[in-house]
């Protein structure tokens, strides 16, 4: 066109100006930029705005802010270009100024306007600002605008906000992907898994077809909940629309069979990868950690470095199945080669992996002096993993020292005196355990409540200590019965320790704990001689640690068993972990 000498108008450079946006052309850009200069276009306003929206999608704000000065007259879409430049370059404050400043220059605001301010206030989990924003939509006449009913959800949802986001949701005449989404991840985020799985189902039902942002959402749900059954659904439906090809939705599945239990078809997955990420490479070398598969983990992560670029996130689940697994000398050789060799900083993550692999291999004094030269500040998750070392270990005197500091930094702890109590169990100084307890039942703090679940014929049943609830609890506790007496011929003998603490906390013995209630009602509940798959949210005491190892010989049962830590396989009387945990 230039060559035939043709003069290019406003039509033209808007043409062109959108193809170096897309390209990320910036210097054919400037050299536009130049000739709309020389053709006197600069003062067009759709021109002008172009020029914004190819500076801001090729990364230079600071360009789209200079034209943007030097428009003589701005309108909706100018302004509507910048605010956008703003938000597409992570500069959400400056796009929420310049919505307020166009508000007091009477500029009237359409639909693009409120999705581009309504992203920033997500974004920045500006919820007072986005209800303003609301206020003004439902006076315009974009309130049942489809594209701002869906950004109005999603900055709910994003805040915390998740009955307004309901309200809105329900409120919009259609919802369409991206506010199904919105309120599914609103429910996650909030801890409302249960009520995300639902939504999924619902979303299903009406015929709306998930994309890779859903089906992570929900993926991270069932891994979350150890929901293989609906896990399994989702990856069908990840199957029916083509999505299992993306990196990230096959990382979020070797996540879920990993966390459900199910190893084996987390390995599947991560094998049949066409490409293989940094993401999926870390997903699977977490699966083997949390499984205490140490030596998998270690031959993984050989062949992941000849392939990828390893990061932070790396080096903190290698050494988490270091620190499971009990390969101390082999935690630490990576830890020191991480900056040298791999470039990679450490952070209070890694050094919280260290403590945890020192202090479980029982070198209490060395974990303690690590946190001492920490460059950082320690932080409490780092002190209560040597406080449980404390207690695994029975140091009294350094586990006192360590809950105090526990205290010092969140006197409301509840889990700190928890572990602490645990401490002076494990030493038999149960004098000092009561008070402890009674100090902590006095500033009203409570622990967790332990639960296990079990999954039997698609229905998810949970067991509470000494539950009697269940509607088979009679045939459950004549299961306990018989199991007790076949353990105790084979030579089971009940923790004393744990018989003592149990009398003191309500009266129930460790036979009445959650998971061996759950371990009796799923074998009277599933064929002989098959896999039960148990769950619980505390760590596994020790007592039922060996006694699951009895039953699964006793019963000829292969028992996997998820806590609050990892995954213990129990074998014909035999645990993955070794007894290392």
């Amino acid at each position: 066109m230039q060559l035939e000498r043709v003069n290019p108008d406003r039509v033209t450079f808007m043409a062109v100006l959108n193809a170096c946006a897309s390209t990320e052309a910036l210097e054919e850009g400037r050299c536009v930029h130049a000739q709309v200069i020389e053709k006197r276009y600069v003062s067009d306003v759709f021109v002008g705005s172009s020029l914004i929206d190819m500076y801001s999608k090729c990364g230079s704000l600071e360009d789209a802010t200079q034209v943007f000065h030097s428009m003589p007259d701005c309108n909706t879409v100018s302004w509507n270009a910048m605010i956008g430049a703003c938000v597409k370059n992570s500069q959400e404050e400056k796009a929420l100024v310049l919505f307020q400043q166009m508000q007091r220059e009477k500029v009237e605001s359409d639909n693009t306007t409120y999705v581009y301010v309504l992203n920033a206030c997500a974004r920045l989990l500006e919820l007072d600002f986005g209800t303003y924003t609301h206020m003004l939509i439902s006076r315009s006449k974009y309130k049942s605008d489809f594209f701002v009913g869906s950004c109005l959800c999603e900055m709910y949802a994003h805040c915390g906000s998740i009955v307004d986001a309901c309200r809105v949701f329900n409120n919009m005449p259609t919802q369409d992907l991206v506010s199904w989404s919105a309120i599914l991840l609103g429910h996650s985020k909030l801890g409302e898994e249960k009520s995300a799985l639902k939504l999924f189902k619902l979303m299903q039902q009406a015929g709306v077809a998930g994309d890779a942002v859903t089906f992570v959402s929900v993926l991270h749900v069932c891994a979350s909940l150890a929901a293989i059954k609906e896990g399994r659904y989702v990856h069908l439906k990840v199957i029916q629309y083509g999505c299992e090809s993306d990196v990230l939705v096959a990382s979020s599945l070797i996540e879920m069979y990993s966390k459900c239990g199910r190893i084996d078809e987390a390995e599947r997955v991560f094998n049949s990868m066409p490409i293989l990420t940094l993401t999926a490479w870390n997903a699977m070398l977490d699966g083997y950690g949390i499984h205490g598969l140490g030596k998998q983990a270690l031959r993984l992560c050989d062949e992941m470095g000849k392939q990828v670029q390893m990061d932070s996130a790396t080096f903190v689940t290698l050494l988490s199945a270091c620190s499971h697994t009990g390969f101390v000398d082999e935690g630490h050789c990576y830890f020191e080669l991480m900056s040298p060799v791999f470039d990679v900083a450490t952070t209070v993550g890694h050094y919280s992996c260290m403590v945890d692999l020192l202090g479980r291999g029982g070198y209490l004094d060395e974990a303690e002096d690590m946190i001492n030269r920490m460059a950082h500040q320690p932080e409490i998750p780092i002190w209560m993993a040597l406080l449980g070392a404390c207690r695994v270990h029975g140091n009294v005197e350094m586990g006192e020292r360590i809950a105090l500091q526990v205290l010092e930094l969140d006197p409301h702890n509840a889990s700190c005196y928890v572990l602490l109590s645990n401490v002076y169990a494990a030493a038999g100084n149960w004098e000092s355990r009561i008070k402890v307890q009674k100090l902590r039942k006095e500033r009203h703090l409570h622990k967790e409540a332990g639960c296990t679940w079990i999954e039997v014929n698609g229905e998810v049943h949970r067991f509470f200590v000494a539950d009697t609830e269940h509607p088979r609890i009679i045939e459950i506790q004549e299961e306990l019965r018989k199991l007790s007496l076949q353990m105790k011929k084979a030579g089971y003998v009940p923790d004393k320790r744990f018989e003592i603490r149990d009398r003191e906390e309500g009266g129930h013995s460790s036979c009445q704990h959650s998971e061996r209630l759950a371990i009796a009602f799923g074998l009277i509940s599933t064929p002989s001689g098959s896999q039960l798959h148990i769950f619980k949210n505390l760590r596994v005491c020790e007592d039922c640690h060996t006694a699951s190892k009895y039953i699964s010989r006793i019963a000829g049962r292969s028992l996997v068993v998820r806590d609050a830590n990892r995954f213990h396989h129990f074998v014909d009387g035999i645990c993955s972990c070794g007894d290392y945990w």
